[in-house]
């Protein structure tokens, strides 16, 4: 098994530059880099974890958590991954900062400058979808500070992974149920987050899609709530009372429980078909009780738990994930299968 200390005698470096170069810390001439990277190829070069392991007891590192959503039921089964993962990191002396922010591109902001501050060596983080924190995600990857995206993306940065949902595809598939589900002219109300995040905009994006080549069903209005239950009421009360036509809701987001309060109020629409994300305790009993007919899981507790494992082997072994994009199951949940 190949050494550092035979890379180094072959690329005619220093054993601190070898492993400058395996762990991406610090600036090394690009095409030594280039020949290390190719000598570490030819020799099938692999890391003996055992030890690397060992040695991040002695890194202290620290990994920055920043999640939307502040008060987001969802959230919390995301938050019950980070903090399984991080209670398992913490035998091997790395610890987890967690910082949650409203809907707030400024929040956002200031919470990853926070953990910068604290020296944070890797992010998890669900994006607004901001130029803003694209441009400081670059900076963190140029700073030798690894980023995951998890549950929400954003496009065009240097994050070295996402753990999530496929947007579009889940929004096909949300498309596809109101189609099996429905029959008649359906007039649908659409109740999502925010435009600012990737996820709500792309679910949208795959519904009309996939009802696209459907004449019978049409989109009649959006509404965003931010996912607060309380906007959500009175926005898709609101918004029924708007459009008495309304058949239908399909919630991208949070909210839900805030938005089926408004169908139960208003008597007209008895008969609507609602499909929703996530299967919250509130969502659970909805669609038990019959007025939520399918809702579309993604798995959060492995959204919380896999950035960290992911940040921590590459801080720990410089090896990037498998895949880019990590998405998990689309899971379909009716009263049924519960």
């Amino acid at each position: 098994m190949a050494t550092i200390k035979e890379i180094a005698s072959l690329a005619g470096v220093s054993r601190g530059t070898v492993d400058r170069v395996l762990n991406h810390r610090g600036s090394v001439n690009p095409q030594t880099e280039q020949k290390i990277l190719e000598i570490v190829q030819e020799l099938d070069y692999k890391p003996n974890k055992a030890g690397i392991v060992l040695a991040a007891r002695k890194k202290n590192l620290k990994l920055g958590v920043v999640l939307l959503g502040l008060g987001t039921v969802f959230y919390d089964d995301i938050l019950s991954g980070v903090r399984a993962r991080a209670k398992e990191l913490s035998e091997y002396n790395c610890s987890v900062i967690i910082r949650q922010t409203d809907y707030s591109l400024h929040q956002q902001l200031n919470a990853i400058d926070e953990l910068i501050a604290e020296g944070i060596n890797g992010l998890a983080i669900s994006p607004y979808n901001d130029s803003a924190v694209r441009e400081k995600i670059n900076a963190l990857y140029d700073m030798g500070i690894p980023v995951v995206t998890l549950n929400t993306d954003i496009e065009n940065s240097k994050r070295i992974a996402y753990i999530g949902s496929h947007f579009y595809r889940s929004g096909e598939t949300a498309g596809g149920l109101m189609h099996l589900m429905t029959h008649g002219m359906v007039h649908v109300g659409i109740v999502s987050g925010s435009r600012d995040i990737l996820c709500h905009t792309e679910r949208i994006a795959g519904f009309c899609h996939a009802i696209s080549c459907c004449d019978r069903i049409r989109i009649v209005d959006t509404v965003n709530t931010y996912d607060d239950e309380e906007e959500s009421y009175q926005l898709t009360t609101a918004l029924l009372e708007r459009h008495p036509e309304i058949n239908a809701l399909y919630f991208t987001a949070g909210g839900v429980y805030g938005g089926c309060r408004a169908v139960i109020n208003n008597t007209c629409h008895e008969n609507i078909t609602i499909i929703t994300y996530d299967l919250v305790s509130t969502t659970r009993e909805y669609i038990e009780k019959g007025l939520i007919s399918a809702t579309i899981c993604q798995q959060p507790f492995l959204q919380g738990s896999k950035p960290l494992s992911i940040l921590f082997a590459y801080l720990t072994t410089g090896e990037l994930p498998a895949v880019e994009n990590d998405y998990v199951d689309i899971d379909i949940r009716i009263k049924e299968n519960l």
